[in-house]
């Protein structure tokens, strides 16, 4: 095929495929940004529950963390998407028979993406207590901050820093888990390639097209948060 024929492949507008891999692409990237403030801040809540918290929280914690650690992205996907599905018919049907309830695509891959980012992200939140001294925590008392006030004025500050770098590969690995959602008909960027692919039989073109796009959204998260080390970092040495 023509070179001219190629590009016009992935025109917008009528006969292109540029509209669908865009918003195959804005959608991965939504998908993402959602799901990624849930992971983090699940994961804090956990690793919090296994520092501090009860036996029983710091034991629900624990085994959460390896329960999602353990399962496939996948499998997690289905259970939520068809399990969660068939569990609330069954509870919902009873109480109020002939209801229909469907639960979004895009919701159940929030939700199961989450979860499984926050079992990784708690063991990078545990990581970073572990760096902080306890010198800190011993500070933080004699100045008479109650343990909250402690935990937000004193200790997330320099837990944020450590925990950052790891933050970040978290959000990298998420972004390549979202292409897992096309199974449920999610039409993000890895759907919207295939789609297209079949239709032109031009395979080839739209998987290049694909990694193009995935290395570009890669490299721009990559550079955020480089410049929030380096934020960081000068943030700390201006204060030393």
């Amino acid at each position: 095929m023509p070179t001219s024929e190629l590009l016009s492949l992935l025109s917008f507008g009528e006969g292109g495929w540029g509209d669908e891999l865009l918003k195959g692409a804005l959608l991965t990237v939504a998908l993402a940004v959602v799901t990624f403030p849930l992971g983090i801040g699940l994961g804090l809540a956990l690793a919090l529950a296994q520092r501090s918290g009860g036996r029983v929280a710091r034991g629900a914690a624990q085994v959460f963390t390896w329960v999602f650690k353990g399962l496939p992205e996948l499998l997690t996907l289905f259970l939520v998407f068809y399990g969660a599905q068939i569990a609330l018919r069954q509870v919902l049907g009873a109480l109020w028979p002939g209801v229909v309830i469907e639960i979004p695509a895009f919701l159940a891959g929030v939700v199961a993406l989450g979860v499984v980012c926050a079992s990784y992200a708690s063991e990078v939140w545990l990581a970073a207590f572990a760096a902080i001294p306890q010198g800190q925590y011993a500070a933080a008392a004699a100045l008479g901050l109650p343990r909250r006030l402690a935990l937000r004025l004193v200790i997330f500050p320099q837990l944020l820093r450590v925990a950052l770098p790891g933050i970040g590969n978290l959000w990298m690995v998420l972004l390549k888990d979202t292409s897992l959602v096309s199974v449920i008909s999610l039409t993000e960027l890895m759907r919207a390639t295939q789609v297209a692919a079949g239709a032109t039989k031009q395979y080839f073109l739209f998987y290049i097209v694909a990694f193009v796009l995935y290395l570009l959204i890669a490299a721009v998260s990559g550079e955020f948060f480089a410049h929030l080390e380096r934020r960081e970092t000068r943030r700390r040495e201006g204060r030393a």
